[in-house]
């Protein structure tokens, strides 16, 4: 027979989730996905993410892209060599699989339709991109290229412009590491500007969700300082210290 703490516990999960948005997983009352619309890119997002990624789902940017971006798909672990899913698509024929990351044989926007006419045979229709994104912290991305070299033998997509992330709070291993949901974002831009996505797509919405993320963030932050939320970091000063929200909230 359930004991009294399953049936007290089972409450506690239903209320919790009772007062959540379940697409965006925060509180109703200050639900995200208002800001943000479904894309249709044309592209096939996928986001490899670290189970340390997946366990900050209400705070990751890759599950704020996966909710604006019609064609994407989550998969977590560290090792994806025998993954069924991802193994699927990567054989799947009509995916041009393209892993974003920096090198000096990467490809950039301007030249994958190229890439794209090349792979494809004719008179079979042009590939579809699926590309690969690795959702992790910059620490625990190395870990899964470790675990994973056999990404490093796909074909590489990476900026051709240079970016500077707004997530300035967060401390990057240095200045040009951006967010998961910003190089969606960038890459996007980019696509566009090759008339590889269509010009006339509004990409915005990605940002927009995260910047209200980060206001959002923020302002659970400094409630905390204040005392009008409990403050976990006692530990630590730098939780201890109003923070700023920029300008652009």
């Amino acid at each position: 027979m359930p004991s009294v703490f399953y049936y007290i516990s089972f409450y506690a999960i239903i209320q919790f989730m009772s007062e959540r948005c379940f697409k965006c997983f925060k509180p109703k009352s200050v639900c995200l996905c208002k800001y943000g619309k479904e894309l249709d890119t044309g592209v096939k997002f996928v986001f490899l993410m670290h189970p340390k990624e997946f366990r900050r789902t209400r705070t990751g940017t890759g599950y704020l892209s996966h909710l604006c971006l019609k064609d994407s798909e989550i998969i977590v672990g560290l090792d994806f060599t025998k993954n069924a899913r991802f193994q699927q698509l990567l054989n799947d024929p009509q995916y041009y699989p393209a892993l974003m990351y920096p090198g000096e044989d990467a490809i950039t926007a301007e030249t994958i339709t190229q890439k794209l006419d090349e792979a494809s045979t004719d008179p079979a229709p042009q590939k579809k991109l699926l590309l690969i994104i690795l959702d992790a912290t910059w620490f625990c991305a190395k870990k899964m290229i470790e675990h994973n070299q056999f990404l490093l033998e796909l074909p590489k997509l990476s900026f051709s412009g240079s970016y500077r992330s707004i997530f300035t709070f967060k401390r990057e291993p240095s200045p040009e590491c951006i967010s998961t949901i910003e190089c969606c974002y960038y890459i996007i831009k980019e696509l566009q500007a090759g008339n590889f996505v269509d010009p006339a797509l509004d990409p915005e919405p990605l940002m927009n969700i995260f910047k209200a993320m980060i206001k959002l963030q923020l302002t659970a932050e400094n409630e905390r300082v204040l005392g009008i939320r409990t403050n976990s970091h006692d530990y630590d000063a730098k939780y201890n210290k109003i923070k700023e929200i920029p300008d652009f909230l």
